[in-house]
């Protein structure tokens, strides 16, 4: 469920959200890969902090952790707020990828012109006639010689078997 602005300054308070708000369009497109990448790391220090938070708590509510923690941390709200760090991590992230397909884009783009260019510059290749017209190719004779059945040979085997079948029936 998406999580107006509204709400997360609630959540976060002031100074939190205003780690928030360059995340949000159009103030996500106008910042710089650096900026972007510094807010990402923030994000992910806030985002990792408030997770151990909520581990600890589900810890101490088992008997396992320190007591205190379950009473600090208030597992509904952290949810909340470990979500809109989420939310606000992933629109950093999926302007990374389009600043990244962008500029594989340009850089696809610049290979294609060179090659074209490259291509233009090449001289057309045209092979040399050559002196004249040569004899053209020559028959080989046939190594193998040929395999040929002498007429009195031909249907001797088949009339062989009709004379024996029919010295057995007969």
């Amino acid at each position: 469920m998406a999580i107006s602005q509204r709400e997360e300054r609630d959540l976060l308070g002031h100074d939190a959200f205003s780690l928030i708000v360059p995340t949000h369009q159009p103030a996500i497109a106008a910042l710089p890969p650096e900026e972007l990448r510094a807010i990402a790391t923030r994000l992910r220090a806030e985002h990792a902090k408030l997770r151990d938070l909520i581990r600890e708590g589900k810890r101490a509510k088992r008997g396992k952790g320190d007591a205190r923690a379950a009473a600090h941390a208030e597992a509904g709200k952290a949810t909340r707020r470990k979500q809109v760090y989420a939310s606000a991590l992933k629109r950093v992230n999926s302007r990374f990828d389009e600043l990244t397909q962008e500029r594989r884009r340009a850089e696809h783009r610049a290979a294609l012109k060179a090659a074209l260019a490259r291509r233009q510059a090449l001289r057309a290749q045209h092979p040399s006639a050559g002196f004249g017209a040569s004899a053209g190719m020559q028959n080989k004779a046939n190594a193998k010689g040929r395999n040929h059945v002498h007429g009195a040979r031909v249907g001797s085997v088949s009339a062989q078997n009709k004379r024996a079948q029919a010295r057995r029936d007969g």
